[in-house]
Parts: structure tokens; C-alpha cells; sequence
């Protein structure tokens, strides 16, 4: 073994050169092993022509199996190619030979060909066979023990890459199809799936990995509940579309998804809803840096605008989008022009410019502060970016005369609790008021809950965790979100937006509410881990309850009212709300400017009350500025004392 080991890590050429080298000797052995089979007389062996014979059959018979292309074949992933290239070398080798002593003294006995024939196969193909089945099975038996779930195509290209690593041992298979299981592949045995949790605990298994990558979402969901209560680490590989386009390979073995989790099936985009507003046109991404923006770029590019105006305020979030972009739009060949520029929404002048230099034509408003606590923590900033921004940016479209904007709104703006979810819901009344105005610009807003892997999303958080050994931290146990992965969300704002006709506010159907406390404890159960708590004291993960933040609410809503319709997409609502007319709103925008120049908290939140968005705040005014300045205030007894 350790001779087939060194074998395998020569270099190619010198792999060719060692196998040209074995063939000469097989193909000698079975030339003159036929003979003596046939003829019974060692004398032959001196016979000079068939030395001859043998030395002109040889050079045809390598170059036959080269040019066949044996040569090329892996050993050690022999298929059926290689077989072909050994079957039809072998017979052009004795085709050789027929003619060769036919037209030369050689006197061969005409059973001598069939016979070496099958010596030849026997030895070229035959030993490559047994090599091929010892190093397929086990021949490396170090690594952690793991366990492949799926025995398809998938299974075994995974078993071929894990069989050449160290890390892991690949020792048995469990496929759902009942026709697989007694079977073995290159040595390893396809078991049923009831039967796992023995097979865990026969090697002490770290590990199964999901071979299923053409399996939909609702098939791999069911597949991780059963595994679930394993307490097994969970890994799978990529899904079929990286795999076939080459971004991925079998190899990359990775943590379950958590859209894997909630197994919910994408809707295939309509493609004449996603380059309406985009292709070959001007477009611009405001915060085009961040989690959804940059999506937003990355869908957008694919659809060829004419120009791709990115939009950000971070300058590192810039860099790193226009140059991915870049490599991208090169990598694809796209004739695109990426334009990143810095700045803020609140300086109205600037986006205008840009609006109107480059003849934008559609706007997705992405650039917003969305995380709740930071908001609470700073209110003024909170109402400057996401109300007066939007505002600004607005009203720079209509100026610049751009076609369709489109702002990409929050659950968080229904019945909101805290600032953040109300400045958006403000936001969304600014471009509704705009829209009953007259001037060229179309107005809509899409409304979603959280998407996966955002900067904000609990899911990077819960790996962190769970990575250093606990605790994982839940605000509340009765908490739940909607959830819906970055790609599907922003296919589905480009879409709502190519449907709007003015004013109109969609609501994205993100499935089934997620009880966040049931995440975290399948996060953990699928790394590996159980979950310590009063039932199972000997888990080694716990769940902590950290309680709700300020403005944190339990439950997130997606529609204000029961006026709801569905539109011509299945994943997308458009819902009618209560909303106010340019001339009511101006008015309260102008008192809330002032209150925000003079750092007015008081008549700030009472703005916030007073204006129709449903705000019902669980906590008091909670800005650090103000709380600080409140702090500051000579009480009555201080000056009293001071008197």
C-alpha cells in the first residue's frame, strides 16, 4: 500500500512513463505466455522472429492505448472511458499481430491471438482494476469517521474527493432509495436511513454530510429534521447550480444553509419583470455597499444596464462592491459602466447631480440605518437618514426627471414600536404623498422582513457563538421573525418595482413566521452540540435570554390593514394604506427638520406619535444625546442649593 501511495505521488509525466513501462512488460508477459500455453515447448522462446514479431507489436500497441487515450485516464477514477481504451487497445494489439506474422515468416498458430488477447486484458486492464478497487476500498483509513447521506452521483464524487483527503474516513452511506441499500460503492455500504443513529455510534461518527444537491428545500428540510435530534455535526456540499457552473467543487464541504432550515422554495424570477427597469437603462443602487444593495448591484449587473450607478456612503463598502462588480462584469463579459460614487442621501444637491449627469432613469433606495437599537440610541441621526434621505433623494428624481424609484421598505414599518420601523413608514408616506403630484417620476416601496446573512441577521451571530461553546443569546422566547434569503429578496424588489403604478406599496409573501429560540436550538443540534437546559443539564450549549432591546417588538407584521390584493406575481402583494396628501405632509416634515436642527427629542417623539404611521413605543426616549443632556440638567433642588 505504501508502494501505491508513493506511485500515486509522482508527477504525471512520470505516471505515464511508469504505465507505458508496465504495459511493455504486460503485454511481453502475454505475447509469450500464449505461445507457451499454445504450443507447450520453452524452445519457442529462442525462435528469433518471434522476438521480432513481439518487437514490432509492442510500439503499435503503446501508441494504440495513447492515443485511445489510457494514458490520460486517473487511476484511481478509472471509468468506463478507460475500459473502452483498454478493450479496443487490446484488439488493435492483436489485429497487429495477425497481420504482422501473417506478412512475415513468423509461424504463429492461429489460437496464439485469441489467447494473448485475453493474457493482455487480463494484465493491462485487470491490474488496473485491482489497483483501482484497493484505493477505492479504503485504502486510507485515517481522518474523522463521517457518514455520506445520499449514495447518488453526488455521494460518490464526494466519496472519490474525501478518499484523497486526511481529514475525514468516509465510512458508510445512507440513501433514501430503498433500491441502493445492501449495495456497495468502491467499498463502502449504502444503509437505510432508520438505522444511522447505529451507524453514528458504531465509529463514533463526527460527522454526516448531505450529498443532495439537486434535492428541493422542502426535501432537505424534512432530511435535516430527522437528523436534527443526532446531535451530529451536519455539513453538506454546494448546491447543483455551483457545482455545474465550476464556482464550486464537491470538496467544498460547508454548514447547512439556514434557508435549508426553513425550507421554503424560491419562485423562479419572471424575467420580463426583471430587466423592465434595468436593461439598457441607466440605474442607480443607494447604498449600494450593504447587505441588500449590494445584492440589488449583483442582480442588476446580470440584467446588462446601460450604466450601474453605485451610490454609497462607506468608502471601504464602495471599494469592495464596484470592484467585485468589476471582476464580475469582466468574468461575463458584460458591456456595463461602473460608476461608484461617495456620498450622502442627505445632500440633495449631490444626488441630483448625479441623477441628472448621468441620465439615471431607475432608483432603488436601499441606503437607510436599519438596525433597531442603534436608531433608539440615536434618534436624530435615525430621522435624518432614513426620512429626510429618502426625502431628499426624491425629490432629486423628480428634479433629474428619473422614470421609476423604487424604496426598499421593512415589516419593521407596521404598527411600529421603535423609531426605526417608524422613520421608515414615514419614509414610505413621503413617496406616496410625492406620488399624487404631477411629474414624471413613478413611485413604489417593497416591504420585507429580515434576510438571511445580513449585517444585522441573527444567523452570523448564533455561528459565532455556538462556535466558541456558548451561550447562545436570545432576546425573548416568544420571539419570531419572518426570514427570506438576500438573492430571492432582491429579485423580488426588482420585479414589485417593474409592477408599480404609482404610490404603490408591496408586501413580499416571506412565508411562515420563525420562532427565533427553535433557530438557535437546530443551529446547535446541526453543529454538533446539545442544547443544556432544565430537561438536559448535561447539553454543552445553552440558550440565554438576554431580553427585547429598546423598540424591539415580539412579533413582526407585514400590512397595516386587511386591504390587501394579490398581483400577477405569487410572491407579491400590493396592500392600500391610509397615506397624506403633499400639502398635509410638507408641513409636519418642516417641524420635524427643526426639531431635528435643535436636538428637540420631546417634540421629536411627539412628531412621531402624531403623525399617521401606527407608532406605539414600548420604551421611552432612549437617545444617548438626550438621556446625557437630561442627565446635565440642574434639578430644582440644585438650584436651590446654588441659591
Amino acid at each position: 500500500m505504501d508502494f501505491l501511495q508513493r506511485l500515486f505521488r509522482l508527477e504525471r509525466s512520470q505516471k505515464r512513463l511508469v504505465s507505458i513501462a508496465i504495459d511493455t512488460v504486460f503485454l511481453s508477459f502475454a505475447f509469450w505466455a500464449a505461445l507457451l500455453v499454445r504450443v507447450d515447448d520453452v524452445s519457442v522462446l529462442l525462435n528469433t522472429n518471434n522476438w521480432a514479431l513481439l518487437a514490432t507489436i509492442i510500439p503499435f500497441s503503446i501508441l494504440a492505448f495513447a492515443k485511445l487515450g489510457l494514458y490520460r485516464a486517473v487511476l484511481r477514477y478509472m471509468s468506463l472511458q478507460a475500459l473502452t481504451a483498454i478493450l479496443l487497445g487490446v484488439v488493435a494489439s492483436t489485429v497487429t499481430l495477425v497481420f504482422v506474422s501473417y506478412f512475415t515468416d513468423a509461424t504463429l498458430p492461429r489460437t496464439v491471438p485469441i489467447i494473448y488477447a485475453a493474457f493482455a486484458l487480463v494484465f493491462v486492464g485487470g491490474t488496473r482494476a485491482l489497483v483501482r478497487s484497493l484505493v477505492g476500498s479504503g485504502v486510507k483509513r485515517d481522518g474523522e469517521p463521517v457518514i455520506i447521506y445520499g449514495a447518488g452521483v453526488s455521494g460518490r464524487q464526494l466519496l472519490n474527493s474525501l478518499v484523497l483527503s486526511h481529514e475525514y474516513y468516509p465510512y458508510a452511506f445512507v440513501d433514501d432509495d430503498k433500491a441502493l441499500h445492501g449495495s456497495v460503492i468502491q467499498g463502502v455500504h449504502v444503509h437505510s436511513p432508520s438505522i444511522i443513529r447505529k451507524l453514528i455510534k458504531q465509529k463514533a461518527a463526527t460527522k454526516v454530510l448531505l450529498a443532495i444537491p439537486s434535492a428541493t428545500r422542502v426535501k432537505r428540510k424534512e432530511i435535516l429534521d430527522r437528523l436534527e435530534s443526532l446531535s451530529t455535526q451536519i455539513l453538506t456540499i454546494p448546491a447543483m447550480a455551483d457545482l455545474v457552473s465550476g464556482n464550486k467543487l464537491y470538496s467544498d464541504i460547508k454548514e447547512v444553509e439556514i434557508d435549508d432550515l426553513l425550507g421554503r422554495e424560491s419562485v423562479a424570477p419572471r424575467q420580463d419583470l426583471l430587466t423592465a427597469n434595468i436593461t439598457d437603462k441607466v440605474v442607480m443602487v443607494t447604498g449600494a455597499g450593504g447587505s441588500i444593495g449590494s445584492e440589488l448591484c449583483r442582480q442588476i449587473l446580470k440584467k446588462s444596464p446601460k450604466k450601474l450607478v453605485l451610490f454609497e456612503l462607506s468608502e471601504y463598502s464602495l471599494y469592495a462592491i464596484e470592484r467585485e462588480l468589476s471582476a464580475t462584469a469582466k468574468e461575463l463579459g458584460l458591456n456595463v459602466r461602473i460608476l461608484p460614487m461617495m456620498g450622502s442621501v442627505q445632500r440633495e444637491n449631490r444626488v441630483q447631480a448625479i441623477m441628472e449627469s448621468f441620465g439615471v432613469q431607475t432608483v432603488y433606495h436601499a441606503a437607510a440605518y436599519k438596525h433597531v437599537p442603534l436608531v433608539e440610541l440615536n434618534v436624530v441621526e435615525g430621522v435624518r437618514n432614513n426620512v429626510f434621505g429618502t426625502l431628499y433623494t426624491a425629490r432629486a428624481a423628480i428634479a433629474a426627471k428619473v422614470e421609476t424609484f423604487v424604496l426598499v421598505s421593512t415589516d419593521k414599518a407596521v404598527r411600529p414600536t421603535n423609531v426605526m420601523g417608524t422613520t421608515k413608514r414615514m419614509a414610505e408616506l413621503v413617496l406616496q404623498a410625492f406620488s399624487k403630484e404631477k411629474h414624471q417620476t413613478r413611485f413604489c416601496m417593497v416591504r420585507f422582513g429580515n434576510v438571511l446573512g445580513s449585517s444585522g441577521s441573527v444567523v452570523p451571530l448564533f455561528r459565532t457563538q455556538i462556535a466558541n461553546g456558548g451561550p447562545v443569546t436570545v432576546t425573548h422566547p416568544e420571539i419570531t421573525r419572518f426570514f427570506m434569503t438576500i438573492p430571492e429578496a432582491s429579485q423580488l424588489v426588482i420585479q414589485a418595482g417593474a409592477m408599480g403604478k404609482g404610490g404603490d406599496v408591496f408586501v413580499l409573501d416571506m412565508g411562515a413566521s420563525v420562532k427565533i429560540v427553535d433557530l438557535a436550538s437546530k443551529m446547535i443540534r446541526l453543529s454538533g452540540f446539545d442544547v443544556r437546559d432544565e430537561f438536559n443539564p448535561e447539553g454543552e450549549i445553552a440558550i440565554e435570554y438576554s431580553g427585547l432591546r429598546p423598540g424591539e417588538k415580539l412579533y413582526e407584521e407585514l400590512l397595516i390593514g386587511d386591504d390587501v390584493t394579490g398581483t400577477e406575481h405569487e410572491r407579491i402583494m400590493t396592500a392600500n394604506e391610509v397615506h397624506l396628501s403633499w400639502a398635509e405632509y410638507s408641513k409636519i416634515l418642516e417641524r420635524l427638520d427643526v426639531a431635528c436642527h435643535a436636538f428637540d427629542h420631546e417634540t421629536i417623539r411627539d412628531i412621531l406619535l402624531k403623525t399617521p404611521t401606527g407608532f406605539a413605543p414600548t420604551d421611552g426616549i432612549c437617545d444617548l444625546l438626550f438621556q446625557q443632556t437630561e442627565k446635565n440638567k440642574p434639578t430644582v433642588q440644585n438650584v436651590i442649593n446654588l441659591v
